[in-house]
């Protein structure tokens, strides 16, 4: 049995999960005690940590080639009126994979979705971006630049 995705509903979901996914579990805890409203949900699938294969690119769009397996662990959960969200994760962390699935389960609610949208994605993912920020301007401080010196020997 597989679950039909609606492709008019494919690409934001997917940037969402994205989102939920890189979030940190703090932040994640506290837009949880925000917004849930009281929602309670089943676990169709409990917290599970396994492996995957990692796969890479050489130069970013060569051929692809195995990299490696990493920790993963996903989530699947039901609200009382049907709606099922998943969360897939990185590392260990079972509770984080658990908020991202009931995320995304109340974004797939009409109603709710473009206020969530504003409130916690907006807010997880501008974080996210200063953070990735502050790190590339703390690299870029220590760069050091390589440059091939010419000998001062003259072949004429």
């Amino acid at each position: 049995m597989s679950e039909k995705i609606n492709d008019s509903n494919f690409e934001p979901r997917r940037h969402w999960m994205g989102v939920l996914a890189r979030a940190d579990l703090a932040d994640l805890e506290r837009h949880w005690k925000r917004e849930n409203g009281g929602v309670h949900y089943r676990h169709l699938r409990p917290p599970e940590t396994g492996l995957v294969m990692a796969r890479g690119r050489a130069g970013g769009n060569g051929q692809r080639f195995n990299l490696g397996e990493m920790t993963v662990t996903r989530c699947s959960l039901q609200f009382p009126d049907g709606i099922v969200g998943h969360g897939y994760v990185a590392g260990r962390d079972r509770r984080h994979a658990e908020l991202a699935a009931a995320f995304d389960a109340l974004l797939q609610r009409p109603e709710r979705q473009e206020q969530v949208k504003q409130h916690v994605i907006h807010s997880l993912e501008q974080k996210y971006i200063a953070e990735k920020e502050d790190r590339s301007k703390k690299a870029a401080a220590t760069k050091v630049d390589f440059y091939t010196m010419v000998r001062g020997e003259d072949a004429s």
